[in-house]
C-alpha cells in the first residue's frame, strides 16, 4: 500500500511515541542477558562471565519463587473471576433503572475509583484497616477488644487485596457491558413486557445473552494477565509479615533485585514471567478468535 503525500504528517506524528517506546521497551530488553550472567556491577554487562541457564536452575530450586508464583497465580485468577462476575451483575442491573439521572449519578460515583493510584487508596485502606482503624474501633464498641491486625494476616491478606481491586475496577469495567446492553434490540424487550415477562427474566433471557459474547470476548483476553497479581497494589499494602501469601513474582523481583542486590536472579525470574505472559497472551488471541470471533489481524 502506498501513502499518499497528505499522510506522512501523520507518520511523523508517531516518532515522540515510537522515540519513547524505543528508550523505555525496547532498549532495556538487552538487559535479558543477566539472566545469564554471573553479573558483577563493576564489570557492567558486557564483562560479566556467562553462566548459562544457572540462574534459571536456582530460581526453579529455590521455594521462594515458587511461592511468589503459587501467590501470583491465586490471587490473579481471584481478581479475574470476581472482576469478571461483579461488573456483568452491576451493569446488568444498572440497565433495569429507569431514572437517568440516579443511573448516571451512580455510574459516575462507581467508576471514580479507577482513577485514583493504589497509593492514595493504599492509604485509605491502611486507615480503615489498621489496628487504630474504622473497622477495629466499631468492633471494639461491639465487644471485640483485641484488635485485628487485618494487613498483617495471612487470612486475610488475600481476600483484601481481591476486594479492594475490584472495588476500584468494576466501575470502570462495566462501562463495556453497559455499552454492549445499549445494542440489544428494543423490540425484544417490548415482546417480553407484551408475553408479561417481569424484570428478572428479561435479564436472564435477553439482557444477559445479549452480551454474552462480550463476556466471552473479555475474559478470554484477560487470560493474558494471569502473572500480572497488581505490583502497585501489592506493594503498597505488603508487609513481610504477610510474605508467604502475599509475595507475588513483581514483588519477589524487586526484593531480589533491588533489595538483595541479585539482579542477575531478579532478571531471570522476569524474564521467565515475560516469556510465559507472551505465550498467554498468544493462547488468549486465539481463544478470542475462535470463541468470539475478535482478530487483529
Amino acid at each position: 500500500m502506498r501513502l499518499s503525500k497528505n499522510s506522512y504528517h501523520y507518520l511523523l506524528m508517531l516518532i515522540p511515541g515510537l522515540a519513547l517506546l524505543a528508550v523505555f521497551s525496547i532498549a532495556p530488553m538487552f538487559g535479558i542477558i543477566m539472566a545469564f550472567q554471573h553479573f558483577n556491577p563493576g564489570k557492567g554487562m558486557w564483562h560479566s562471565p556467562l553462566v548459562g541457564f544457572e540462574n534459571f536452575s536456582y530460581m526453579f530450586h529455590n521455594q521462594a519463587s515458587w511461592q511468589a508464583i503459587r501467590n501470583t497465580l491465586i490471587i490473579s485468577i481471584s481478581k479475574m473471576v470476581t472482576g469478571l462476575i461483579v461488573p456483568v451483575v452491576f451493569a446488568l442491573f444498572l440497565n433495569e433503572v429507569r431514572h437517568m439521572f440516579f443511573k448516571r449519578v451512580v455510574q459516575t460515583i462507581v467508576y471514580l475509583p479507577h482513577f485514583l493510584s493504589w497509593v492514595i487508596i493504599a492509604g485509605i485502606i491502611k486507615d480503615i484497616l489498621g489496628a487504630n482503624g474504622l473497622i477495629n474501633v466499631m468492633l471494639g464498641h461491639l465487644g471485640v477488644h483485641d484488635p485485628i491486625l487485618f494487613l498483617g494476616s495471612n487470612t486475610w491478606f488475600r481476600p483484601i487485596l481481591v476486594v479492594t481491586d475490584v472495588w476500584k475496577e468494576f466501575g470502570f469495567s462495566a462501562i463495556v457491558y453497559l455499552a454492549a446492553l445499549t445494542n440489544i434490540n428494543p423490540s425484544l424487550y417490548e415482546a417480553a413486557d407484551i408475553d408479561g415477562a417481569t424484570r428478572m427474566q428479561k435479564i436472564r433471557y435477553i439482557s444477559l445473552p445479549g452480551i454474552t459474547t462480550t463476556v466471552i470476548l473479555l475474559a478470554t483476553l484477560s487470560l493474558q494477565g494471569v502473572l500480572n497479581a497488581g505490583f502497585d497494589q501489592v506493594f503498597n499494602l505488603y508487609n513481610p509479615v504477610v510474605e508467604p501469601t502475599g509475595d507475588i513474582i513483581d514483588t519477589y523481583v524487586y526484593r531480589i533485585g533491588f533489595e538483595q542486590v541479585n539482579y542477575e536472579l531478579g532478571t531471570a525470574v522476569g524474564l521467565f514471567k515475560s516469556v510465559i505472559s507472551l505465550l498467554l497472551i498468544a493462547t488468549a488471541y486465539k481463544l478470542a478468535s475462535k470463541f468470539a470471533g475478535y482478530r487483529i489481524f
